[in-house]
């Protein structure tokens, strides 16, 4: 899987013009079809998602290129999820913030779980992510728990993105990159990243 821009039609340019590689040896992919669609609930209501597939022209591997606005296996869009979390580290519990967004208790809770399992790993890396993007950042300090260092370590690391490529961007479509689009997937994050030492 490739996270993506929502614009389809840029999507679409850049896998036109190769402008998008696999994750696995770095060759150009080309276009290959389209995922099954689905519908996934965003602030507003339902929205119908048919993901892109890819085919690497090296390897042969084909991917799913995933917009920035979904998670991987999520039937809501990353913002409500988002919001969800950021509510969590305001305080909130997941039947107050489940009657807020207007989801089932049972979906809230499941995602505060996940993302509770991994806080000091979403810190770590997003903090890492913040070095790499700023040339002098300023490092966050405790925020006063585990969930709110991670949304702090979120939002600078989105700030310092937005700021070095001089777009405007949520800071859940940055979760979203960053994560390859597992922020709530299983065996997120892997092996391969290096929280310890930025």
């Amino acid at each position: 899987m490739i996270t993506v821009e929502a614009d389809a039609a840029a999507v679409e340019r850049r896998l036109t013009a190769g402008g998008l590689s696999c994750p696995d040896c770095a060759s150009a992919v080309v276009g290959w079809g389209h995922g099954r669609e689905r519908s996934v609930r965003g602030p507003a209501g339902l929205m119908r998602l048919r993901p892109r597939r890819c085919r690497c022209a090296g390897c042969g591997v084909t991917h799913v290129l995933l917009p920035v606005v979904a998670l991987l296996r999520r039937a809501d869009l990353a913002a409500v999820i988002g919001a969800a979390l950021a509510a969590k580290a305001a305080g909130a519990g997941h039947r107050r913030i489940a009657q807020a967004l207007e989801r089932p208790a049972e979906t809230v809770r499941g995602w505060l779980r996940r993302f509770a399992g991994r806080l000091e790993a979403v810190r770590g890396v997003f903090t890492v992510w913040l070095r790499a993007l700023d040339p002098d950042p300023v490092m966050p300090d405790p925020g006063g728990g585990a969930w709110a260092d991670a949304m702090i370590a979120i939002s600078l690391a989105t700030t310092a993105a937005a700021r070095r490529f001089v777009l405007m961007v949520s800071p859940w479509e940055v979760a979203v990159a960053v994560s390859g689009g597992r922020l709530l997937a299983p065996g997120w994050p892997g092996e391969w990243i290096n929280t310890s030492s930025p």
